[in-house]
Formats: structure tokens, sequence, C-alpha cells
């Protein structure tokens, strides 16, 4: 029973979720085994729109960045209200870079956050989510797309 009424609260959460962040694509993906609720951003306009002008990010909640070809990847923070971790990971789902608590940009220009290596995705989730959760270089991160 406690199991049905938790999947019952994480399908309206979602529900929620998607209706305040304007009906995106969302998945579930898992972080150090612990699921992560992200909207999908695979177009290059969800790309420059990233997480910009939200004003809270849940603590189970983010955006993944999905790219055709894993490259040397740079975002930066332009209009983004919160502070982020951003998570580069290549094709296999490990973990390649990290910047931890990125504070949002208050003025331009906007500094960049690089990869270092090649990447295929981005996670962005709440900041000192990685450091909570004691995420590192090499770890892997569940994510079920091909």
């Amino acid at each position: 029973m406690k199991r049905i009424a938790t999947l019952l609260l994480l399908a309206l959460s979602c529900c929620q979720c998607a209706a305040s962040q304007g009906g995106g694509r969302f998945m579930t993906i898992y972080v150090m085994d612990l699921p992560f609720r992200v909207e999908i951003a695979d177009t290059p306009e969800k790309h420059a729109l990233g997480l910009m002008h939200r004003r809270a990010l849940k603590s189970d909640y983010g955006m993944l960045f999905v790219f055709a070809e894993e490259e040397v990847r740079s975002f930066w923070m332009k209009n983004t209200l919160v502070s982020l971790d951003m998570i580069f990971l290549n094709s296999a789902g490990q973990v390649v870079g990290l910047h931890e608590s990125v504070p949002p940009c208050t003025a331009d220009p906007c500094p960049n956050y690089e990869s270092g290596l090649p990447a295929r995705y981005v996670l962005e989730v709440a900041g000192g989510t990685a450091k909570r959760l004691k995420l590192q270089v090499g770890d892997k991160i569940f994510i079920p797309i091909d």
C-alpha cells in the first residue's frame, strides 16, 4: 500500500511539474541509485533556454541536455536564477566533468563552464546535489536513452 501511495504521489508531482514547466518531456534517471525527474532538452531551442528564469528547483529534479554527438561542452548561467551543479556525461553515462554550485550570472559577460572531456549529456541539478551525493568524475548515472 505504501508503494502504491508513493507511486501515486510521484505521478501527481510529475503532472504538476510538467504543468508548471510548460509541459516538456520528462524521464526518470538514477544518480547514485536515487531517482531524479529530469526535463529533456534535446533541441537547439531547449538547449538555449535551459533552466533560465526558474526561481526554484526541487532537490530531486533537473534538466538533461541531450546532444547527438560527444564533444567538449561549454555552458553558462545567463538568466539562471538558482545555483546549479553541472554534470557532464559521456555516451555511457559516466561523469567526465563536474562544476558544483555554479552561481547565477548577475552581470555580462557570464563565465563559461566547460566539460574538459567530450560529453554527450549535461545534467543540471540543484546546487549542492553532487556534494550531498558525493558524486565524482568516473561515477555512472543511469540514463534510459540509447
